[in-house]
């Protein structure tokens, strides 16, 4: 049985319903065992309220220890500037212990995202987002052109090789439309069949050099990189 962790930050819940929509595509495939959680929030709740985000989402926080517990991540993730949202990289950066145990080598892990606008970032998002995961060994899955809503040209819509994507509008009033979370399920069916494959062919994993294996190194190998 995958175990598949769909992880998201959503701060007008645009990639919330993403994630939900992930989500129940992955629940698809015979086996998979999906569950939807969030990072935290940094903005002070106060604040939050007054500018209207989604401070009532259901999902449970996650804690970046438990990452390593699952076969597949897809991490959903709001673009700033070109980059992932400052929540979601705060969370990344306390998975060093992770990366000196290489708990994340091999696992499958994949991206979608929103932008307000058409050329918003939604593709340097996505892709910077992979140089994290690509440290941490694991192996990439995008949203393949099997998915025919990727050469959909009579409406505007997201969605990129390397992930499922939505419009959000410059006011944050667009939601996502039923191609782009069409999208968003192949997505979550796609990652969930292949870390299903993964798993099944799985044997005993090759030693951790020594020098990766400390436990008690929790900081990521950033000493001597700040």
């Amino acid at each position: 049985m995958a175990k598949i962790l769909v992880l998201y930050y959503s701060s007008y819940g645009h990639i919330e319903t993403m994630a939900r929509a992930v989500a129940e595509g992955a629940r698809s495939v015979a086996g998979a065992d999906v569950v939807v959680k969030r990072v935290p929030e940094l903005v002070p709740e106060e604040i939050a309220r007054k500018s209207g985000m989604r401070v009532d989402q259901d999902a449970p926080i996650a804690d970046p220890n438990e990452l390593g517990d699952y076969d597949a991540i897809i991490f959903g993730t709001p673009t700033r500037y070109g980059n992932m949202a400052a929540q979601m990289r705060n969370f990344l950066d306390q998975t060093g212990g992770l990366w000196v145990k290489g708990a994340l080598v091999g696992k499958v892990g994949s991206v979608f995202a929103s932008t307000a606008t058409q050329h918003g970032g939604q593709e340097t998002t996505i892709t910077s987002f992979h140089t994290t995961l690509l440290h941490h060994g694991m192996i990439i899955v995008g949203l393949p052109y099997s998915y025919p809503g990727q050469t959909k040209m009579d409406e505007i819509s997201g969605g990129t090789p390397y992930g499922a994507t939505t419009l959000a509008g410059g006011a944050g009033s667009r939601r996502p439309s039923e191609n782009e979370l069409g999208g968003a399920r192949f997505q979550g069916r796609h990652v969930a069949e292949i870390a299903a494959r993964l798993e099944r062919g799985a044997g005993e994993r090759g030693p951790v050099p020594p020098e990766m294996n400390n436990p008690s190194e929790t900081t990521g190998g950033t000493v001597g990189q700040s």
